[in-house]
C-alpha cells in the first residue's frame, strides 16, 4: 500500500442546520488513503447528515472539504460518484427483479455504436463478471438479485461501487442482516480494498465489528465530535462514553435479584428435543427473572425460542406455563397463555413498515381478541396506543407517522409496545437491540428491567455477551443444540471471558 503525504479526505468546520436548528456544529474529519475509519454515534448525532454532505445529497452551511488534496464541493450525488466517492446505504440500492449484470450497468450501459447505440450485452456480462470476481463472488451475472442471500447482495453492491473506480467507499450499517460467515467474508473484502489504497468510512452500531475492522474510530454526539483515536486506544467503554456521555457500567440498569418464591416457575421447559436442532433442552424462568440464552451461531438459541412459542414443532419434551403444558406448535395458545415473542427480524416479522405507529400497536391484540375488539371506537384504540407508546418512549412526530420513517430503535419500541397491549406474563426477546444505536439500547434495557421488576418473566437471546451479563440473572449456555451449563450472576464465571469459554468449549465460530 502506497502511503500518501496528504489525507484522502479532509472535512473542516462542517456545519449544517435545519429550520434554524443546528445539526452539525463544526465537524472535522480526516481519512488517510487505504484507511478504514469507524464512524459511530447515536441517532441524532449527525452521522447521516455528515455523510450526506460528503455524498453530495446535502450542502453544508459552512466549512470546506478536500478530496485527494483538491477542493471538493459536489453539486449532487453524481458529482460525488464522478469524484470517486461511492456510498453503500443500509437499504441496498439494487433492483431485485433485474439480473446482477443489469444492476451493475444501470448507470452506464456499454453500447455498440456510441451513446445512442444498442446495448452491448456481451460487454455488460463481461464487465459484471470482472466486478464479481473482484469481490470473490462466484455467481452468474445473469441471476436475478432477488435470488441472492443478503450477504451476496451486499457484495454485489460493493462490486457495483468498484465499477466506478472509487477512491473512497462509505459503508452504512453493512452487517445488519448478514450471517456470521457473511460478515467474515465482508471483512475480507474490506481488508482487500484497504490494501488497494481505497479509503473506507465504516458506519455501524455494532461496536465489536467496528473495533475488529477499523484502523481509527471517530465518535459523534449531538453534532459534535466527542472523541476519536486509533482502534487500540478506543476501547468499548471509551466509545460508549463518547456516544452517550456515560460509562458502559452505567448503560445497564441496576436490578434487584428476583425474590425466591415457593410458587412454581412461570415458564418451564423440559426435555425439549428435535432431530438436528435441540437435544434435551431444559430450563425454568421465575416471575420477575431475566434468563439469558447464550451460544454461538448454530447453537440453537432462536430455534428453542420458536419451539417454546409454538412456531416450530419438536419431537419430544414439554413447555408449561404456570405448571400447565402448552400444546406443541400452537402460537395462538401461547399468546392466550401470556407469552409474547419479539423475533430477531423486526422489519420482516415484527412490524408493518408502511403502516402507521397507531395502526401497528393494537395489531396483536386485535388478532387475539378478534372482531369484537375491531368494533371499538377508533379514538379509544388510538388513546390506548398512545399510552403504550408513551410508556415505551416511542419517539416520533406523531402516532400517524409510518414505522418505516422511524429509527431502528424506535421501530423496536413499536414492536415491544405491540406485545405489551396483551399484558403478557412471559416475554421472549430474540436479539432485541440488534442494529440500533447505544442511546436506544439504554432505553430498551431500562424497559426490560422495569418489566422484570413488575414480575414479568423474560427469556433474553443475544449475541452480545455484554448485554446478557448486564441484564440477566442467570445465563443458559447452549452448544450445538444442548445445554452446556447454567451460569448464575454470583458465579465467578459470570464474565465475558466466562461466557465465551463456555459457549465455545467444543465448537467454533465467530
Amino acid at each position: 500500500m502506497i502511503k500518501q503525504a496528504s489525507p484522502l479526505l479532509r472535512m473542516s468546520g462542517i456545519k449544517k442546520s435545519f429550520d434554524g436548528v443546528p445539526v452539525l456544529k463544526g465537524i472535522d474529519l480526516e481519512l488517510a488513503f487505504g484507511a478504514v475509519k469507524g464512524f459511530v454515534g447515536g441517532n441524532g448525532s449527525g452521522k447521516s447528515t455528515t455523510m450526506n454532505i460528503l455524498g453530495g445529497v446535502l450542502k453544508a452551511d459552512a466549512g470546506r472539504m478536500e478530496l485527494a488534496g483538491a477542493p471538493y464541493d459536489p453539486a449532487g450525488p453524481t458529482d460525488a460518484r464522478t469524484a470517486g466517492i461511492s456510498f453503500i446505504h443500509q437499504e441496498l440500492n439494487l433492483f431485485p427483479n433485474l439480473s446482477v449484470a443489469e444492476n451493475l450497468s444501470l448507470e452506464d450501459y456499454p453500447r455498440i455504436g456510441g451513446q445512442m447505440g444498442v446495448i452491448d450485452w456481451r460487454a455488460v456480462r463481461s464487465r459484471a463478471g470482472a466486478a464479481l470476481r473482484s469481490v470473490g463472488l462466484s455467481i452468474s451475472p445473469d441471476v436475478e438479485v432477488s435470488s441472492l442471500t443478503p450477504g451476496e447482495q451486499q457484495l454485489v453492491e460493493i462490486a457495483k461501487a468498484l465499477t466506478a473506480d472509487p477512491k473512497l467507499i462509505i459503508l452504512d450499517e453493512p452487517t445488519t442482516s448478514l450471517t456470521s460467515r457473511e460478515i467474515d467474508r465482508l471483512f475480507g473484502i474490506v481488508r482487500e480494498l484497504r490494501s488497494r489504497n481505497i479509503g473506507i468510512i465504516y458506519i455501524s452500531h455494532a461496536l465489536a465489528d467496528v473495533r475488529e475492522i477499523c484502523d481509527e474510530i471517530i465518535v459523534l454526539r449531538e453534532g459534535v465530535v466527542t472523541d476519536e483515536g486509533d482502534v487500540h486506544s478506543m476501547v468499548t467503554d471509551r466509545i460508549v462514553a463518547g456516544m452517550v456521555g456515560r460509562s458502559l457500567e452505567q448503560v445497564f440498569p441496576r436490578r434487584r435479584a428476583p425474590e425466591a418464591r415457593d410458587t412454581p416457575p412461570r415458564l418451564s421447559v423440559k426435555g425439549l428435543s428435535k432431530r438436528g436442532t435441540a437435544k434435551d433442552i431444559g430450563f425454568d424462568i421465575a416471575p420477575g427473572e431475566i434468563l439469558g440464552l447464550c451460544g454461538l451461531m448454530g447453537s440453537g438459541r432462536t430455534e428453542v425460542a420458536r419451539m417454546v412459542f409454538g412456531l416450530d414443532g419438536y419431537d419430544s419434551g414439554t413447555v408449561a406455563v404456570d405448571g400447565i403444558p402448552l400444546r406443541p406448535r400452537n402460537p395462538r395458545e401461547a399468546i392466550k397463555r401470556g407469552i409474547a415473542f419479539l423475533t430477531e427480524d423486526r422489519r420482516v416479522e415484527g412490524v408493518h413498515l408502511q403502516q402507521s405507529i397507531v395502526w401497528n400497536i393494537p395489531l396483536v391484540r386485535l388478532s387475539k381478541e378478534g372482531r369484537a375488539l375491531a368494533w371499538l371506537d377508533p379514538s379509544r384504540l388510538a388513546a390506548e396506543a398512545s399510552e403504550i407508546a408513551r410508556r415505551t418512549n416511542v419517539k416520533a412526530a406523531s402516532l400517524e407517522a409510518l414505522v418505516s420513517t422511524l429509527s431502528g430503535g424506535n421501530q423496536q419500541k413499536v414492536v415491544i409496545a405491540k406485545w405489551l397491549t396483551l399484558s403478557p406474563s412471559i416475554l421472549i426477546l430474540d436479539e432485541p437491540t440488534r442494529g440500533i444505536d447505544i442511546g436506544a439500547k439504554v432505553e430498551i434495557y431500562a424497559l426490560i428491567a422495569e418489566l422484570a421488576e413488575q414480575g414479568m418473566s423474560v427469556l433474553l437471546i443475544s449475541s452480545e455477551n455484554e448485554e446478557l451479563l448486564g441484564l440477566s440473572d442467570r445465563v443458559v449456555v447452549l452448544e450445538q443444540g444442548e445445554v452446556r451449563e447454567v451460569i448464575h450472576r454470583a458465579d465467578d464465571r459470570f464474565t465475558e471471558a466466562g461466557l465465551t469459554i463456555a459457549s465455545s468449549a467444543g465448537g467454533s465460530g465467530r
